[in-house]
């Protein structure tokens, strides 16, 4: 069975940075898309990257442009969100999570980690 598993959250304060990661079990990484979401208290998950499984294409929600950074090491079957200038509002539970072809459609995604805490705070 698929199972994911993210790790790397934490407190941080404004403008500091973290680099969450995303490791697999039950399958290979290369051959799926891997999103990167995160939720906060009293609102809808929301997708923040993906990235394709073939070109290594990358997405970003318009929030974390020129902020955060996808990446994958194949070798390792781990894919990355480094979070660099991080804002209050970027406070959130942090979930990977694999599909076909990259979307940030929630409903797309069959397979979720438990999520990493990431928050932003002075």
């Amino acid at each position: 069975q698929a199972q994911l598993a993210e790790s790397g959250g934490g407190l941080v304060q404004p403008g500091g940075s973290l680099r969450l990661s995303c490791t697999r079990s039950g399958f290979a990484m290369n051959y799926f898309a891997i999103g990167w979401f995160r939720q906060a208290p009293g609102k809808e998950r929301e997708g923040v990257s993906c990235i394709s499984r073939s070109d290594g294409f990358t997405y970003y929600a318009d929030s974390v442009k020129g902020r955060f950074t996808i990446s994958k090491d194949n070798a390792k079957d781990t894919v990355y969100l480094q979070m660099n200038s991080l804002k209050p509002e970027d406070t959130a539970v942090y979930y990977c999570a694999v599909t076909s072809r990259c979307t940030f459609n929630v409903g797309a995604y069959p397979y979720w980690g438990q999520g990493t805490q990431v928050t932003v705070s002075s």
